[in-house]
């Protein structure tokens, strides 16, 4: 638990997220930290908060004080699904869309002169700006029906840059912190931040959290702003209670 998550035990959470099983994403989440993964289970927990599976409603409280404490951006749209989950607030005025927030966050954050896309909001497909140039895939009508299409620009490098800056703060190990705002400095930031980082095992794998984490608050911030909030789903009826009167 102190070292936060293996790669194991984010394997575990992806899968069960995948297969859509509400009672193995609660007991697999006792394999670590709740906050190294707020956004990246957070749905999910909202979503068996709101079936009334056991244990969710501790968790959904967990994640919310966790939340709280962090706040990141996204955190507080994540915190009010959950509150809404279960039954503490209402629902938010936000319409379900089944979109990959590490998808979403890819086309967000790229170069703003090669990258950006759009989202297909009849499907939640993350369709990255250079497919146009390759032509509508199987399905896919070529126009600009703003009720097929939400469009999502490249904001650039900027987020990435104040993540490593956050980062160091975390970092344990005085010396190497030292050397990573030195490796901050001028042209290459990015590639010698890495560099560094690479040669500490434990410190790549929470850098590669830490990111993950903030990429996908900043995708669901922007998504929330342009009135959707991502929607999953998980197999099975809710042992007690009744589902909220509208998406969770």
């Amino acid at each position: 638990m102190a070292d936060g998550w293996d790669k194991d035990g984010l394997r575990a959470l992806r899968g069960v997220l995948h297969a859509q099983d509400g009672v193995a994403l609660l007991a697999a989440l006792h394999r670590g930290p709740a906050r190294e993964v707020l956004q990246l289970v957070g749905d999910g927990v909202a979503v068996a908060a709101a079936q009334g599976l056991p244990g969710a409603a501790e968790m959904a409280a967990l994640f919310l004080g966790a939340l709280q404490e962090r706040g990141f951006r996204g955190d507080e749209e994540l915190a009010d699904r959950l509150r809404a989950a279960t039954g503490d607030a209402a629902i938010p005025l936000l319409r379900p869309l089944a979109v990959d927030l590490e998808m979403l966050a890819m086309l967000l954050e790229g170069d703003p002169t090669e990258s950006g896309g759009r989202i297909d909001l009849s499907t939640g497909e993350c369709w990255p700006a250079f497919t146009d140039e390759l032509g509508p895939g199987p399905g896919v009508e070529e126009d600009d029906d703003p009720e097929r299409w939400l469009y999502a620009p490249a904001l650039g490098s900027r987020a990435g840059y104040r993540d490593m800056e956050l980062f160091i703060e975390e970092v344990e190990d005085a010396a190497l912190a030292d050397r990573l705002r030195i490796d901050l400095g001028g042209r290459g930031a990015f590639r010698r931040f890495k560099d560094m980082l690479a040669g500490d095992e434990r410190s790549w794998s929470r850098y590669h959290r830490f990111c993950d984490e903030r990429q996908r608050g900043r995708a669901r911030a922007w998504l929330a702003e342009e009135g959707y909030c991502p929607h999953i789903t998980f197999f099975g009826e809710p042992s007690s209670g009744s589902y909220p009167s509208g998406p969770v």
